[in-house]
């Protein structure tokens, strides 16, 4: 994520690290280089200029030039301005006591029928809300079957009026029963289009008249750039919509969309997508982005998708294993099986600070602990409780059965081994219920 972006701002922040002293003319090659880097980065060019003239202003002023570390309080000026840029806070979706509707719209190939419902996915599982969703997409060919499926898949009901080819009266049928039924949330997924036109923002100006929506979400593919920015306005200027959501951030190497959007239209930007599990929706906290851009990582975010993962009488299951010698190889799969739920295995070690620089150039596929899934797996229950039973013969078995070698087996045998030890000190010493103490706490 911003991979490009990144490298280039570093290489510029670069120059000022570790000087005890810097001049006007050094902060402003810097800046010049920052400038250039957010226009690489498909930023428009008069935004980039404000951006690095605020910059500047602030640089330029006794504080950075008779400071100590002036090179890092660059870092915390550029940091500041760039959470700024991107609207400063988090902004949620809207709350309140009746029904929410929240009308999605977008261009055809966004992700918005799949981010419609992630966003329900959210609500039900973070929120414990109600949530309905209303196929008021008529054009696209199975485009309702396909809200259907992801329906089926998060647990979540999905309306639609078969043959029924008004999206406005299914919208207002969605509606009425979602008030019927006790829902808390309406979501509306509607048509797109390969482009802006006409016809496409009457119906979706007619569903919004029709439904009075608390929220109108623009849902727009960020690896598009200033194209996804100059579509937001042209939606913007119709619908005046409320919030915006960016898909496929994940694959987004640049950031032009994140860092201008919101500058254009002056509205927030409130989710992200991640990737393309119903899991990979996260709320868009622009000063942890600035983090991650400038690379020193986003922990609070990783914490978080650990919390929702790991609760609380899990861990105290795991804890007597480890006190009683009984944690196995299950034990191990099934931590694997949580690890994998947080999301992308790259994204989720750029938000360790200072790894993201050192996984530069180096993919981490999804499913890298395939082939240690694939030895427990071949492992009979026994071997997989009782690890000290895995003799020579045993090994070679094993091995022949997941497809991998002998010496792939013995590694994983010993790093399960050195975790075992690791984490009965961590039990002897309190170290683990301290840790799981500290994120309660935070919770």
């Amino acid at each position: 994520m911003f991979e490009s972006l990144s490298e280039k701002i570093d290489s510029a922040l670069h120059r000022l690290s570790g000087r005890n002293k810097i001049s006007d003319i050094n902060i402003a090659e810097a800046v010049k280089d920052i400038r250039r880097a957010l226009v690489d980065a498909d930023v428009n060019y008069k935004l980039a200029k404000e951006f690095t003239d605020r910059v500047k202003d602030q640089a330029m002023g006794q504080d950075v030039l008779k400071s100590l570390e002036p090179g890092q309080l660059m870092v915390k000026i550029v940091r500041d301005e760039m959470a700024a840029l991107m609207g400063g806070s988090a902004s949620e979706i809207a709350t309140g006591t009746g029904l929410q509707t929240v009308l999605m719209a977008g261009l055809q190939g966004s992700g918005k029928t799949t981010f419609t419902a992630k966003l329900g996915n959210h609500l039900k599982r973070k929120k414990g809300r109600k949530v309905l969703i209303a196929a008021a997409d008529v054009y696209r060919p199975a485009a309702i079957d396909q809200l259907k499926t992801l329906g089926e898949q998060i647990g979540i009901e999905v309306f639609s009026l078969d043959s029924e080819q008004d999206a406005v009266r299914i919208a207002r049928e969605a509606q009425s029963y979602a008030k019927s039924n006790g829902f808390n949330y309406l979501l509306i997924d509607t048509a797109g289009r390969l482009a802006v036109d006409e016809a496409l923002m009457r119906e979706i100006a007619s569903i919004r008249s029709a439904t009075s929506p608390e929220e109108i979400l623009f849902v727009v593919d960020s690896m598009t750039g200033q194209d996804a920015v100059n579509t937001a306005k042209a939606f913007h200027d119709v619908l005046d919509f409320t919030g915006v959501i960016l898909t496929k951030l994940d694959g987004d190497t640049r950031g032009g969309a994140a860092l201008s959007i919101r500058q254009v239209v002056q509205k927030p930007i409130k989710f992200i997508g991640t990737g393309e599990k119903m899991e990979a929706l996260d709320v868009f906290h622009p000063d942890r982005m600035a983090d991650r851009i400038l690379g020193m990582g986003d922990v609070i975010s990783l914490v978080e998708r650990a919390q929702e993962q790991f609760d609380v009488e899990q861990s105290r299951k795991l804890n007597k294993k480890i006190a009683t010698n009984s944690f196995g190889f299950d034990d191990f799969l099934e931590q694997i099986q949580q690890v994998k739920k947080m999301g992308n295995m790259k994204d989720l070690m750029g938000m360790i600070p200072g790894v993201g620089k050192a996984l530069k150039g180096i993919d981490i596929p999804d499913d890298a602990f395939k082939h240690v899934e694939a030895m427990i797996r071949s492992m009979t229950p026994a071997e997989r409780s009782n690890p000290s039973l895995i003799n020579g013969s045993r090994r070679a078995r094993i091995a022949a059965g997941s497809g991998r070698s002998v010496p792939e087996l013995n590694k994983l045998i010993k790093q399960f081994d050195d975790m075992s030890r690791v984490m009965k000190m961590m039990q002897g010493q309190g170290g683990r219920s301290q840790l799981m103490s500290m994120m309660n706490r935070m919770r």
